[in-house]
């Protein structure tokens, strides 16, 4: 486009200063834009992750966890011979595993692990990783344990297995554990589940979703976060059976069905609504089925009292209700899905 007549031709020093003007005004558009896209960008790929572990945490297992128990060694049938099957790291050991229990063959064909993974302690047996079947997943047999054992081992459930019934006089509520997110807590409650007993386990805190969140767990907008928390919890700690706290492990969003510890246990809780304001603050080990949850919303509903624990409004249970650990046979039709975390 032509100049208009009276328009001075612009000059070198004018040019150079000109294209200086330009530089920075650039320099300082892409400094805001990069600052804008780089926190949404965050946000974007927190939300595509969160919502990832809601699809892999489900009632069929953990999906995206892979995680053992050092210093134990599991024994039973070998599906793959360790000395001639070796990986780097206990991770891809449990996923080799887990690929061979995708619930689409019947049966898993492999059900636990055992890595070797100190290169010093190891020596020749480093990397190895025997794929194993447990005869009874839920009662797996163990070679050895302590600090003098070089193995790390971890469970694999498979769709209609792993699931545990806890009974109450309102009902029995069945649970998918996930040995693959918590091995510690999970092993904890084979344990229990050996005992044939869990005196002294029992429901003492009741809360109902009130008008907070609707019957899917959401949270309504506008509304308070409680109380009412919209969960019940109990202990799981049996009386003449010494407890050990359980170290943190995964801590998923917690969702309508969540099963999951009060700091290292053995208070835990079932919750009633999704929690997203918790922040991801405690280990869950399982999750109710969908069809048991209105066991756990009967519970919920009971008569309470009102007190006071570390300046938490709560309602406790006037009469507690006691819990018995059971192990049951669930077809793999019986098995839907619910998502725990996100």
């Amino acid at each position: 486009m032509g100049r208009k007549p009276h328009e001075p031709e612009p000059t070198l020093p004018n040019r150079l200063i000109l294209l200086l003007v330009c530089l920075v005004s650039c320099g300082l558009v892409y400094a805001f834009v990069s600052v804008v896209l780089t926190n949404s960008g965050t946000s974007f790929v927190s939300e595509l992750v969160g919502d990832g572990v809601a699809m892999e945490n489900s009632v069929e297992g953990g999906g995206g966890c892979c995680r053992g128990i050092e210093n134990l060694e599991l024994w039973g049938a070998a599906v793959k011979w360790g000395s001639q099957f070796k990986f780097n790291n206990s991770k891809d050991c449990c996923n080799a595993c887990k690929s061979m229990c995708t619930g689409n063959d019947g049966p898993c064909l492999c059900n636990s692990w055992v890595f070797c993974g100190n290169r010093e302690t190891c020596g020749s047996k480093f990397g190895e990783c025997w794929l194993k079947k447990q005869k009874d997943i839920l009662a797996p047999e163990r070679q050895d344990a302590g600090e003098k054992v070089t193995w790390t081992s971890g469970l694999i459930f498979g769709k209609g297995e792993g699931i545990i019934e806890l009974e109450t006089e309102h009902g029995a509520l069945r649970i998918k554990l996930f040995p693959d997110c918590a091995p510690h807590s999970v092993a904890y409650i084979l344990e229990l589940l050996a005992l044939r007993h869990c005196a002294g386990c029992h429901f003492y805190r009741a809360e109902g979703r009130g008008e907070a969140w609707d019957s899917e767990g959401n949270h309504l907008k506008n509304a308070p976060f409680g109380p009412p928390s919209a969960l019940i919890q109990g202990t799981l700690e049996a009386q003449g059976n010494p407890f050990n706290k359980i170290p943190a492990e995964d801590c998923p969003t917690i969702r309508r069905g969540s099963v999951a510890w009060v700091d290292s246990g053995p208070e835990f809780f079932i919750s009633l609504a999704n929690h997203g304001e918790w922040k991801k603050a405690y280990t869950v080990f399982g999750s109710v089925l969908p069809e048991n949850m209105d066991i756990a919303e009967k519970i919920a509903a009971l008569p309470t009292v009102s007190d006071v624990w570390n300046k938490v409004n709560v309602s406790v249970l006037e009469k507690p209700v006691p819990l018995l650990l059971r192990r049951i046979q669930k077809s793999l039709a019986d098995v839907s899905t619910i998502a725990n975390s996100d």
